[in-house]
């Protein structure tokens, strides 16, 4: 199980990854959209989200660094705009985390499988922290 950064950015999520890329002397990004992810008919994707960072990450002096934009219409609050990501290959410990994680605390999305994972899902506990906890069966490249 690795303990990851996630960053959030309000719109400016390429600039920032190409900078720091740049910086750090890193391998060039590659950068999923918003309009890349399967779209639902229920829920058009707004034209403003098609181009914007669904997720990217960075590998810096061997720690990933994992970014994106925040969703037309979500909330942004710069300095706030930091998570941590649990990545693990053993589904069990996930699901026990986001439980303990979610008690006291506001789930953002339950557990359950995604395009990009069989589970995934996001809580901000009870002090605050904002946590993603996704499961990596090997299968899928986020």
């Amino acid at each position: 199980m690795a303990v990851e950064v996630y960053l959030s950015f309000n719109g400016n999520c390429r600039e920032v990854v190409e900078f720091y890329a740049e910086v750090f002397g890193t391998e060039q990004p590659q950068i999923s959209t918003f309009g890349d992810s399967p779209q639902n008919p229920d829920y058009p994707l707004p034209e403003e989200a098609k181009n914007l960072v669904m997720h990217t990450r960075l590998t810096i002096s061997g720690s990933t660094i994992m970014f994106s934009d925040t969703f037309p219409g979500m909330p942004f609050v710069e300095g706030n705009n930091i998570s941590l990501a649990i990545v693990s290959k053993n589904l069990d410990e996930i699901k026990s985390a986001f439980n303990k994680l979610k008690d006291g605390g506001n789930v953002g999305m339950e557990l359950q499988e995604t395009f990009w994972s069989k589970c995934y899902g996001n809580v901000t506990d009870k002090f605050g922290i904002q946590w993603q906890l996704n499961y990596d069966d090997g299968e899928t490249g986020m």
